[in-house]
């Protein structure tokens, strides 16, 4: 018996959840982060430019290439290890390193990117971030180090992972245009785990900005969804009375109707993208299992307090576009079966005057019948009287009297035989 085929995409559908493994990060080193996208149409972007981008980097360094349709590839690059990952928007660069800068946070720490490099990026950036990793075999020191490091208003620091890690960040941009966030790992916390922990904190810094996109973009609808708002509602009120015109109040909330469908279709992706980003920062928050430190806020707090509020808003702006929209409609199919109401007894006044036109008519046409009746009968009559004036003769008598002999006949013969007619016609 020949083995049972497999799907063409069995082997890649399985790899693929084991493609993009975490990095592995001592407790003594740093990392550069950062995240590009174009500034439009970011979905739909050129893919082979941004691994041009990728090759142009490993070429640098002599690296290998990865496979032609790969959407992440991680490797060694000099002194350092590279982390590359191709998203649905945006792409993303992780360069881990040993040891840490003197002075924490040092802008030259970025410089493993090279300018040049940086200046050839087919996007813009969205985010990136300077990550230093420490020894702490304690808690001592780490409350001053993070009051020193991070705006003390905006610091959230936070245990996870059941304390074998200390997590800080202000999500703040820096003078030098970056983020900054520290890990403090306990002895016993391995690469691995300190590794994910990074990787983490990279996700939640990029899909939070992405999901901040969605904000901006309720922020610019705003002011054009309260001007519809208003001619909408304008609209509504004129259709509480009697309406003069009802074809252009219609004209106009299926203008209406067509330009909110048109703002939904235009939204609806970058909407759509900030709820599955927003539940990814919440997931990856999530996993870190964070326990208060030192009584400060929590990267869970933080974002309750300051991102919960711009996604409540986005949603807020997605529902009153889906309510406009359906009170566009609403209004339009109201004011529609309006018209058809006015429209219906408009036509059976028409039917009804219709009848009496044609009630009318019929007896116009019987009167004109009695008259052609008669018109035919006077010229029939004087025909046969012509033909039976040689009988007049024979039998001697007066034309009256052969007039008044031969008319009641040709009467009741025309007559017959215009109702014969009639019949006819009316059958065909």
């Amino acid at each position: 018996m020949p083995p049972i085929s497999d799907h063409p995409l069995r082997y890649s559908i399985a790899n693929e959840l084991h493609a993009r493994p975490f990095p592995s990060v001592s407790g003594h080193s740093r990392a550069a982060y950062l995240a590009i996208k174009p500034a439009e149409n970011a979905a739909g972007r050129d893919r082979a430019a941004d691994r041009a981008h990728l090759l142009a980097l490993l070429d640098r360094f002599g690296a290998q290439h990865p496979q032609p349709d790969a959407t992440h590839w991680f490797g060694q690059i000099g002194r350092h290890q590279l982390k590359w990952e191709s998203h649905t928007e945006f792409v993303t660069y992780t360069i881990f390193g040993e040891g840490v800068a003197e002075t924490p946070f040092d802008a030259k720490t970025f410089g493993v990117f090279p300018q040049d490099w940086l200046e050839e990026a087919p996007g813009v950036r969205i985010t990136s971030a300077l990550i230093r990793v420490e020894d702490a075999p304690d808690d001592s020191g780490i409350h001053d180090k993070a009051h020193e490091w991070f705006v003390p208003e905006s610091l959230a620091i936070s245990r996870v992972l059941d304390d074998e890690l200390v997590i800080a960040g202000d999500f703040r941009i820096d003078e030098a245009g970056h983020m900054r966030f520290a890990v403090f790992a306990r002895p016993d916390a391995g690469e691995q785990r300190i590794g994910r922990v990074v990787q983490r904190l990279c996700e939640i810094e990029t899909y939070k900005a992405m999901a901040m996109l969605g904000l901006t973009r309720a922020h610019t609808l705003s002011p054009q969804l309260g001007a519809i708002d208003k001619r909408l509602t304008s609209l509504l009120g004129d259709m509480v009375g009697p309406v003069s015109d009802p074809a252009d109040v219609l004209q106009k909330l299926l203008e209406v109707s067509s330009e909110v469908e048109n703002i939904a279709a235009l939204a609806a992706f970058r909407f759509g993208a900030t709820g599955a980003y927003e539940t990814i920062v919440n997931q990856r928050i999530d996993v870190l299992r964070e326990e208060r430190f030192a009584g400060r806020q929590t990267f869970g707090e933080f974002m309750m307090r300051r991102f919960d509020p711009a996604m409540r808003t986005v949603k807020s702006t997605e529902r009153r576009l889906d309510a406009m929209s359906g009170r566009a409609l609403r209004a339009a199919n109201l004011l529609r079966t309006r018209v058809d109401v006015e429209r219906s007894a408009q036509n059976q006044e028409l039917l009804t005057s219709m009848d009496k036109r044609a009630d009318l008519q019929l007896r116009l046409q019987n009167t004109v019948e009695g008259l052609s009746t008669v018109a035919i009968s006077y010229y029939a009559v004087s025909l046969v009287l012509y033909l039976t004036g040689p009988l007049e003769q024979m039998l001697d008598i007066s034309k009256v009297t052969m007039a008044a002999i031969v008319t009641p006949i040709v009467l009741l013969g025309v007559w017959f035989m215009v109702r014969r007619i009639r019949a006819r016609v009316e059958k065909d």
